[in-house]
């Protein structure tokens, strides 16, 4: 019940946005009142359609599902020749690797093609989003550690090199890259006086002020695991001007940042973005990129991370006042084009 009133508090973020801007175009919008999850949008002419949490009636169905899997859609963009992240396997809970007749991809597996990779790397859920659950380990504690936490929610890991640079999402709509922006991991900038504790309970006081819903896990032991590796604790004070970074992904719903760089993408990542949306099979998606370097030079070395079929805009647009009007633009976008 906890995690489906999770989801209904975030998914409210989305019929709101919908509701307020579908009289622009002369829509209607109901929504279903017990859960308000579910909603739909009544055009001009008639033409209905239907909406749950971030997932639009836009995207087909497979296409979307397949961008649901990691795995799966990682195998596709490999075939067509997209960098993808290097080494990344899956690995199941003993009661799926059973039912699949793959008792052999294991926990123990898993840990056994970490030590072939080479530590760091990354373990993540297969089909989770929000970067929840994800963590980079260096050592055998932290991975058994990070898996089991992964096991607890998803049937399926994915063990994989991790890969450095900055982290983008691009928001591509048919032909066009709509939003684009930098997403940096949640941190703290010291004043020489506030323990990294403090620091964080003031930052997330600003979410608050600011009508953020995002919510800092203080107790998170990724973070403390990220603080001991830079020879820190939550009680550590940083000295003025010293940035500290709490985790390893960059999600803003994690409590991460983000830079808006739609203005400032190279045409190259722009066309690549949109071809590999089109390449998927979708109409709408979030294209996550880890880029060696700067958008807004040609590409050299990058990956696509993973791409999102529901590339909800709801953290993005609590950040503020001009990213949430910018979201509202974009989502009359998105409905011009299903009213098509």
């Amino acid at each position: 019940m906890e995690e489906i009133m999770k989801n209904k508090k975030e998914s409210l973020v989305l019929g709101e946005i919908i509701q307020k801007i579908a009289p622009r175009i002369g829509a209607k919008v109901l929504i279903e009142p017990v859960w308000g999850i579910v909603g739909q949008i009544t055009f001009k002419s008639g033409h209905k359609s239907y909406f749950r949490y971030n997932t639009l009636d836009l995207n087909p169905v497979g296409s979307s599902d397949i961008a649901k899997d990691k795995d799966y859609a990682d195998f596709f963009m490999k075939e067509m020749g997209y960098p993808t992240i290097p080494g990344s396997k899956t690995f199941f809970t003993d009661s799926w690797g059973k039912a699949v007749g793959a008792s052999q991809r294991n926990i123990d597996a898993a840990f056994r093609h970490a030590q072939k990779l080479r530590f760091p790397v990354m373990v993540k859920p297969n089909s989770g989003s929000q970067g929840s659950n994800v963590a980079l380990v260096h050592n055998k504690r932290e991975f058994y550690r990070a898996i089991r936490a992964v096991f607890k929610h998803d049937r399926v890991a994915l063990v994989q090199k991790p890969v450095h640079g900055q982290d983008y999402r691009l928001v591509v709509l048919d032909n066009e890259v709509i939003s684009a922006y930098q997403r940096i991991p949640l941190n703290v900038m010291g004043n020489g006086k506030r323990t990294i504790a403090q620091l964080l309970k003031a930052k997330q006081r600003e979410f608050t002020r600011a009508g953020r819903d995002t919510h800092i896990k203080h107790e998170d032991p990724r973070i403390r695991t990220k603080l001991l590796r830079q020879g820190l604790s939550p009680a550590s004070v940083p000295k003025k001007g010293v940035r500290v970074y709490l985790l390893d992904n960059a999600n803003l719903s994690t409590g991460g940042d983000s830079v808006d760089v739609t203005g400032n993408v190279h045409s190259l990542f722009k066309d690549a973005a949109v071809r590999l949306t089109k390449d998927m099979g979708l109409r709408l998606c979030g294209v996550d990129l880890m880029i060696d370097g700067d958008i807004n030079q040609p590409p050299k070395i990058w990956w696509v991370i993973e791409i999102n079929a529901a590339p909800g805009l709801d953290h993005y647009a609590k950040i503020g006042k001009a990213q949430a009007t910018l979201v509202e633009k974009l989502y009359l976008k998105i409905l011009k084009s299903i009213e098509k």
